[in-house]
């Protein structure tokens, strides 16, 4: 019997990024990567005829644009410009920093995929065992009335309410598991969004934060697109540290929320990747914006953090299309349905 890994790897390569012959498999990867999930991936770029390149860089101590002083920036980014996929497997991340940006500018050909640190367990959750077309139905008509709405709202039972405006020259955007042409691609089953600039207020009560501990419900409030006050005893003083020692007041800013619709995922396993897609959550998105999906100029920023918030209930202008986390909108709740009829496990 295959072994979760290797079926991942398998499912990934052949059937969402569809490599190739001859096709060059750049994964990155730091001292805190798993070398199981890396070994795996380049063997099943092999079985396929592709050329694994496997980069080993310094595990940098922080995050995004922040971390650039431990990265060999230079070779990196030259490499990374020629690859044909680019697979972002090292446990501090890449991305928004300038090799990133340098890299999805130049390489015009280049299908990225992030996964981070994700355990086995949460990539093979994640990745494998629905139909890719029948995700692919649910994301496009949740992303087409989206952009048909000029207002969302967003509510939890944990006291989250907020809400902001839509900008259409800003990205929308959805991974349904197709990453076979050149995209910016997130593990799949969500619709990311770019709120409108300075339209963002509310609350939000996060039931898991990136760099807090688990557990600890962490409250946000916004207005006008920044975070003004973060409320929750000794989690949210420690919090406040991380976030001031940046010295960035765009670290303040929100940058993008996704909806999350992966049928696969219900509940939280503290793994971000997995939980900002959760079925019936949303994920928030504070710093960095890249310019392309702020264009023209982005939201530069030292870094970027997301947090999550489950069962959630989701208002387009008034339309109500979730409710405490399950898909209620008449147009939306069969491609739901057929959707969630066809898990594997």
């Amino acid at each position: 019997m295959q072994s979760k890994t290797a079926h991942f790897s398998k499912v990934l390569i052949e059937e969402m990024f569809q490599v190739k012959k001859g096709e060059t498999v750049a994964i990155t990867v730091d001292l805190g990567s798993k070398r199981e999930i890396v070994e795996a991936l380049a063997q099943a770029t092999q079985d396929v005829g592709g050329l694994p390149l496997l980069m080993w860089i310094p595990k940098a101590e922080k995050d995004s644009q922040a971390g650039m002083k431990d990265w060999p920036s230079e070779s990196l980014t030259a490499a990374l410009c020629k690859a044909d996929v680019w697979i972002e497997a090292n446990s501090v991340v890449l991305l928004y920093s300038d090799i990133w940006e340098t890299a999805m500018k130049e390489n015009k050909k280049l299908r990225y995929l992030i996964i981070a640190d994700s355990s086995v367990e949460s990539l093979h959750r994640v990745f494998t065992g629905y139909e890719i077309a029948s995700l692919k139905n649910l994301l496009v008509k949740v992303t087409d009335m989206v952009m048909a709405s000029k207002k969302i709202r967003i509510t939890s039972k944990n006291g989250t309410d907020v809400s902001y405006d839509i900008d259409l020259n800003y990205a929308f955007d959805y991974d349904d598991g197709d990453f076979s042409k050149p995209k910016f691609g997130t593990a799949p089953g969500f619709v990311n969004i770019v709120p409108k600039l300075n339209s963002m207020n509310g609350t939000i009560v996060f039931d898991h934060l990136q760099h807090s501990e688990e557990n600890s419900q962490i409250k946000f409030k916004l207005k006008e697109g920044n975070i003004t006050e973060v409320i929750g005893g000794e989690a949210a003083e420690r919090f406040k540290e991380y976030l001031v020692s940046f010295n960035d007041k765009n670290m303040y800013k929100i940058s993008h929320n996704m909806l999350g619709l992966n049928p696969k995922v219900n509940k939280l396993t503290h793994e971000l990747v997995e939980d900002e897609r959760i079925w019936g959550g949303v994920d928030f998105g504070f710093g960095h914006t890249s310019a392309m999906d702020m264009p023209p100029l982005g939201q530069e920023a030292k870094s970027h953090f997301d947090g999550v918030v489950i069962n959630t209930s989701i208002y387009l202008d008034d339309v109500q299309i979730t409710d405490n986390g399950e898909v209620c909108h008449k147009d939306l709740r069969p491609l739901a349905e057929n959707l969630l009829k066809n898990i594997n496990v």
